[in-house]
């Protein structure tokens, strides 16, 4: 594979995107199906996190896997702070949205969302040579419900369709851009990318627990428990298939 197929991939990881904002609407009235969609897309990117990010081979790798995981914790948890003082707190709300919420605060913080996956996505491309149809599949399903939560909290905040259209067209690249990113330093990252997979992981962790999987609950209720092991296991069975 090529730095194209690191672009193509990147930009499919993030498209369902569109498919989200497409089921935003007929979503609108049934919180709770969209919160269960949620806690399946959580449990997908938990597998991911478990068996594509840190797997259980990296935990003999020393202390500087530790470091790397609390590291991407860290980071992303500062940037996620800061772009919720800016209005981008309910990104992911489905309703509730408060008056100072801003939209391009919200589209801010998807990409931050989306940057760990897309970057990790052109490394596994550069370093294995082909790409891990699991986490492929685990981002691309994630993205579905993000997609129509984002919708929606968006458009509590006047932003027009037209403008989400144009927001997740742009996300698309950015996550294509990105991959691309991580297929060109793929080759230089020490140790076979394990830090910078390690890293991503607990970016996405904390991304899970900071918005995902408490609007799921919230909206889901109790069974959105078992939706999220529902996906996390059809996630594994992909990892296995691989």
């Amino acid at each position: 594979m090529n730095v194209w197929a690191a672009l193509m991939w990147g930009a499919l990881s993030s498209a369902s995107l569109f498919v989200g904002q497409g089921l935003a609407r007929p979503l609108q009235p049934h919180h709770k199906t969209t919160g269960l969609l949620m806690g399946f897309g959580a449990g997908t990117m938990l597998s991911a996190v478990a068996y594509e990010l840190v797997p259980l081979s990296s935990v003999g790798s020393g202390a500087g896997v530790s470091m790397a995981f609390l590291g991407g914790a860290v980071v992303y948890y500062v940037g996620d702070r800061l772009v919720d003082g800016r209005g981008g707190t309910h990104r992911a709300a489905i309703e509730g949205v408060g008056e100072s919420a801003s939209g391009s605060a919200m589209f801010l913080g998807a990409l931050l969302d989306g940057i760990p996956e897309a970057f990790i996505l052109g490394i596994g491309i550069s370093l294995g040579g082909s790409v891990s149809l699991a986490f492929v599949a685990a981002v691309f399903i994630s993205n579905v419900p993000q997609g129509a939560a984002g919708t929606l909290a968006m458009r509590q905040t006047g932003t027009p369709d037209r403008t989400i259209t144009v927001m997740w067209g742009a996300l698309t690249a950015a996550s294509a851009a990105v991959a691309v990113a991580g297929y060109l330093v793929g080759d230089s990252i020490p140790n076979q990318g394990l830090y910078a997979q390690v890293f991503a992981g607990g970016a996405v962790l904390v991304m899970l627990a900071d918005s995902m999987m408490p609007e799921a609950f919230r909206h889901g209720g109790r069974s959105v428990g078992l939706l999220t092991v529902l996906g996390y296991l059809a996630a594994t069975v992909l990892t296995i298939l691989d």
